[in-house]
Formats: C-alpha cells, sequence, structure tokens
C-alpha cells in the first residue's frame, strides 16, 4: 500500500507572522529553522510527500490570491532547489467559522488519501499545532508536532522518528529441519523476545538485543531431539538476512567494529558491512558445552550469520570461564553492531570510496 507525509506550511515550513498570521508577501517569507534539511532527509524514503495547510479566507478580500502566490511560489522554488518536492498539494480557503470539514482537522480534502490505497496507519502529520495533532488522529495516521522553541531539534526528531521506521525487518525462514520468525529493528527500544529452544542461546542473544540497542523477536521450533547444529546454523542464516534487510541502502551508516573486556576476558569484534562476507575466528573454550549449547557451534552461528548480513567478521577472545568468554563475545559482537549501523539520518553519503555497499 501507498504512504505519505502530510506536512504543514505555516509555522512547520515557513514562519507564521504573529499577528497577521499570512505569509502575504515576498518580504515576511522565513523559513523554519531545520525544515529544509528536514524536508530534504524526507525525500526518497518512500513517502508521497503532500503539503496540507489552511488559507483563511484565501481569494477574498481580506486575502487576495495575487498576494499568496508569490511568497508561495517562492518558498516551492527553494525547495526545489534542495531537491524537495511535493507530490500533492492540499490547501483549504475557508474561514474558521464556516466550520466546514475540509479544514483542518477535519479530514474532507484528503479524499484521494482516505480511498483504501494508502496505509494510513503508516502515514505521518507533521505540524506545529495541536489542531495538526487532532488531523493525524482523525486520518489514524501518526502526528509529530514542531516545537517553535526548538524547531531545529524538533526537526531532528521528525526526521529520526520517520526514518527509523524502515530500518526494521522480518524474515521466515522454514525447511525441514527449522521454523523461525525473526523481527528485527535496528532502531527499536521496545520489548524483545528469544525463544531458540536452546536456554543459553536464548541467553546469548538476549545480549544482542541489550547491548546492540536493537528489539528483537525470535522464535525457533528447531528438531533439537537431534542435535543443536541446525538450530544454530539456521538461526543465524535468519538473524543475519533480517539484519541485512534492516540495513537497506546503508546510507549514513558508520559501519565499523569493536573491542571489549569482560571479567578475566577480553573480546575483540571488528565488524564491516562492506557487502562482503567473512568470518575469522580466533577464541579458545576449555569445554564441550557451555549450557545446553556445545562451544563449536559458537564458530557455526557467528560463520552462518556472517555470510546471510554480508558483513566481514574479525571474532577473538580470551579468557578463563568459558561462560565468560562465550558471553563477552557476543556482548563485544552486539556493540560493534551498535556502532556499525549507528546513522546519522541527515547524512546523505555511503561510507564507501567505491560509492557501493
Amino acid at each position: 500500500m501507498k504512504k505519505a507525509i502530510f506536512v504543514d506550511r505555516d509555522g512547520t515550513i515557513i514562519i507564521e507572522p504573529p499577528v497577521t498570521e499570512q505569509i502575504d508577501s515576498l518580504e515576511v517569507l522565513e523559513f523554519v529553522p531545520g525544515a529544509i534539511s528536514g524536508m530534504k532527509a524526507l525525500m526518497g524514503l518512500g513517502y508521497e510527500i503532500v503539503m496540507a495547510s489552511n488559507q483563511d479566507g484565501l481569494g477574498t478580500a481580506s486575502f487576495p490570491e495575487e498576494t499568496f502566490w508569490p511568497a508561495h511560489e517562492k518558498m516551492l522554488k527553494t525547495l526545489e532547489g534542495e531537491d524537495v518536492v511535493f507530490d500533492d498539494q492540499l490547501i483549504d480557503r475557508s474561514f474558521p467559522e464556516e466550520g466546514l470539514d475540509t479544514r483542518k482537522p477535519g479530514i474532507g480534502m484528503f479524499g484521494k488519501y482516505l480511498s483504501g490505497e494508502y496505509d494510513l496507519a503508516s502515514c505521518f502529520v507533521i505540524g506545529d499545532r495541536e489542531s495538526d495533532m487532532q488531523l493525524a488522529r482523525n486520518l489514524g495516521a501518526k502526528g509529530l508536532k514542531i516545537d517553535a522553541e526548538d524547531y531545529r531539534g524538533s526537526w531532528k526528531a521528525v526526521v529520526e522518528a520517520v526514518r527509523s521506521t524502515e530500518r526494521s525487518a522480518v524474515v521466515a525462514r522454514k525447511t525441514g529441519e527449522t521454523d523461525i520468525y525473526v523481527k528485527v529493528d535496528l532502531d527499536g527500544k521496545g520489548e524483545s523476545s528469544v525463544d531458540s529452544g536452546l536456554k543459553f542461546f536464548d541467553h546469548m542473544l538476549n545480549q544482542i538485543v541489550h547491548h546492540g540497542g536493537v528489539s528483537l523477536e525470535l522464535r525457533c521450533k528447531g528438531d533439537l531431539e537431534v542435535d543443536e547444529h541446525h538450530t544454530m546454523e539456521d538461526v543465524g542464516i535468519a538473524l543475519g538476512e533480517a539484519l541485512a534487510k534492516a540495513l537497506g541502502g546503508k546510507v549514513g551508516i558508520d559501519r565499523y567494529g569493536f573491542v571489549l573486556p569482560m571479567d578475566e576476558c577480553r573480546a575483540i569484534c571488528l565488524m564491516d558491512f562492506g557487502g562482503r562476507s567473512e568470518l575469522v575466528w580466533d577464541v579458545e573454550f576449555t569445554r564441550e558445552y557451555v549450557g545446553d549449547v556445545p562451544t563449536e557451534m559458537f564458530k557455526h552461528f557467528f560463520k552462518s550469520m556472517s555470510d546471510a548480513m554480508k558483513c566481514n567478521l574479525y571474532v577473538q577472545a580470551r579468557g578463563e570461564n568459558n561462560h565468560h568468554i562465550a558471553e563477552s563475545v557476543f556482548k563485544a559482537f552486539a556493540r560493534a553492531l551498535r556502532q556499525a549501523v549507528k546513522r546519522n539520518v541527515f547524512s546523505y553519503e555511503l561510507p564507501s570510496s567505491k560509492g557501493l555497499l
């Protein structure tokens, strides 16, 4: 289904004059700080960008057409110079006292977007007034408010809120050996749940959640009556695919790795989401099992995952306690992941001299 971002004009993109509340000349045209860079950051994310504005009495003696359009066209031309182009413009000309449903927060002028073609729950309304937030509720969309006391901070928060929705992915993988569901959100702060059927493996996977700063839902029903191999291998594949999918085009990410100490252990995890997969594993265990997991399977898990997420991974760990060795590896991986996928939402650069990852 289609998605749209509905953006208010006065007070959100351009500053609204405090007395007249009308931008009726080029002299009073002034952009809200952060609005141009914010709008630019919303382009190319798969949303239609729609301006929705109340212009009280536009076309009447109190607000003639000829005083409105020069400033409006100048605004559009300036935005176009920064590659910001509206897919649609909705302008209501009524006065508040008329009580027309076309006037925001009424939804009368949004008919095209109520046809069933748009996933309104995934749409956003950006505005500076409570009426804009009420419009969002009326549409069944998400409301994001611009604060006149902190324009730049508000626009930064708006961009982060919108762009974070593109960094999640779901992978379902079913074979004759395992049935796996994985949902990962790289910017998620919500509840996570992990159930692989192996308690110590779950404990390790939860380190990725807590230290990686991600949300993770993972369920696996595997043939543990055979052994642990298929479960850990296939979880590695599914989780790797989900992480790669959530990263998308990788624009603006940091890309690289981490080192971490834990008690008597030290673990190094060097990571590169460069599009190639390689695992260099230098971890020494002295026990066959930790909990219900064979220690030999940790290498196989990370190999399966690095292949699936097209990531170069170097892992080294030394220590005395095998539980600590395994945990330090997962924590180092989680911290490396957190650092590598960190993104500047206002950056449009791919971290590669090749121009491709």
